[in-house]
């Protein structure tokens, strides 16, 4: 039954533009998911994994199409996985495959946009491939201000730093028409020695007493001046020093940061980097040393408190997901042994602290890879043992968080090159995971021009979930 109380509290919330009759259509969707996941961590594979090369295997396919991989028994019968992620072939219990998901984008930027937004990428008629403050918000800035947090914690985080591509940032990864305060705090590298995110600590000559007597004469000047005029730049402003300053008065917020809390035997289950290693395997198949411990810190923040852990691989870190050329080796030999270590580790972790079940867990790129080695649909191109862009059939991985795991979604055909069976949008998984986070797709937000906007305009994928 909803509840006075409950309507007023949706109200402090933010959800303006909601009408009764949508409250409690929202609260009833809410309901229907009994106990709601607390936090997401999304795994964000930028340059789009090859499905057919991981989890949605043709062994039977023409070799043109297969690849060199051959496919492994995991520890659900019936769903195999690629030889060389022995350890996730041991969590996929855990896992469901969404295996039938799709669009028609083959850019990295606005398939980027569209995964990380569920939103459209196209706007005026052009693909969305840059931030702009008018995009339509990610995940992450939506649960801000849906589901704010109460500790002294950011809502929403980004590991380790902003995607880009072409000189742009991805759009999809900041807060757009919310507002820079709905921003995700951008944490850095937690694989280097001696991390600590960039401003989280105080300079050794700023005592704590001489921050305390800023904060007072700020507070001072904006009561005895008040507001000149509404101005959404000075709100932004407010909100970011608010914002620091309980972060840089947190000492739960450095704990939670503090990966020098973790035992070494955890840390090396998650995978650290060999910096000692300058072997030309090294430099040519660099993968993804970082991720292992960027993994375990998402893992420390949402069991603190914080509402959404963006983890992305990024560019500057060697490789991507993008495997044009020496595609075979390169997962061989670099990042298909680091995320099937990191990955395996989070949710083996999750699930020893209690903690899966209240953590929905996703993985997933932009889209996936051409069904026949060296396939071309893009500028980039392939090599003849490459694979190109192929965004027409996909799959997402979802875990934690009420998903029933050892389960798969949807089917491919033949050739892993469309869906068989029950299609999914990026609309879809966006609807799926406000599910699981207890949130109707139905329920709005208000753009700049007051206009109120669903956040999710596909369905979810009930089938998913275990109730």
């Amino acid at each position: 039954m909803t509840t006075r109380r409950q309507i007023l509290r949706w109200g402090s919330l933010g959800l303006v533009g909601l009408n009764l009759l949508e409250l409690l259509r929202a609260s009833a969707s809410g309901a229907a998911n009994r106990r709601p996941a607390k936090s997401c961590i999304l795994f964000f594979l930028e340059g789009g994994p090859a499905h057919q090369d991981l989890w949605d295997m043709k062994p039977n396919a023409p070799a043109e199409v297969r690849g060199e991989f051959q496919p492994i028994a995991t520890s659900v019968p019936g769903i195999q996985v690629c030889e060389h992620l022995p350890l996730l072939s041991q969590q996929m219990h855990h896992v469901a495959l969404v295996r039938s998901v799709h669009h028609a984008v083959v850019d990295h930027n606005a398939g980027s946009y569209y995964a990380l937004t569920g939103r459209s990428p196209v706007k005026g008629g052009q693909l969305i491939i840059r931030d702009e403050p008018d995009n339509f918000p990610p995940f992450g800035a939506v649960l801000s201000r849906l589901l704010p947090v109460e500790r002294r914690l950011p809502a929403f985080v980004h590991v380790p730093e902003i995607m880009s591509n072409n000189g742009y940032d991805l759009p999809g990864q900041r807060a757009g028409f919310l507002g820079a305060a709905f921003d995700p705090l951008v944490t850095g590298d937690a694989s280097v020695s001696g991390f600590q995110v960039p401003g989280l600590g105080l300079p050794a000559e700023v005592p704590i007493e001489r921050l305390d007597g800023r904060h007072r004469l700020l507070r001072l000047l904006d009561e005895r001046l008040g507001r000149l005029a509404d101005d959404a730049p000075l709100d932004d402003m407010d909100t970011h020093y608010r914002q620091a300053f309980q972060l840089l008065t947190s000492s739960e917020a450095r704990r939670a940061f503090d990966l020098s809390g973790e035992s070494d035997s955890l840390r090396r289950r998650y995978g650290l980097p060999d910096r000692t290693d300058r072997s030309r395997e090294a430099r040519q198949f660099g993968g993804l040393p970082h991720l292992g411990q960027c993994l375990l810190l998402a893992r420390r923040l949402v069991e603190a408190g914080v509402r959404l852990v963006t983890v992305g691989t990024g560019r500057r870190f060697d490789q991507s997901w993008d495997t044009h050329r020496q595609h075979f080796p390169l997962l061989k030999r670099s990042l298909l042994p680091y995320f099937d270590r990191a990955f395996s580790a989070l949710l083996e972790d999750l699930d020893a602290r209690g903690l899966l079940a209240e953590t929905l867990v996703v993985a997933m790129g932009e889209f996936g890879r051409t069904p026949k080695l060296g396939q071309i649909t893009s500028g980039a191109g392939a090599d003849a043992a490459g694979r190109d862009h192929w965004p027409h059939c996909y799959t997402v991985l979802f875990a934690g968080g009420g998903v029933r795991g050892g389960s798969v979604y949807g089917q491919s055909d033949r050739w892993a090159a469309y869906p068989a069976h029950d299609p999914v949008t990026p609309d879809d998984v966006a609807a799926t995971l406000y599910r699981a986070m207890g949130i109707g797709a139905e329920t709005r937000i208000v753009d700049p021009l007051g206009r109120p906007q669903s956040i999710a305009l596909g369905q979810p994928i009930n089938e998913i979930f275990a109730s």
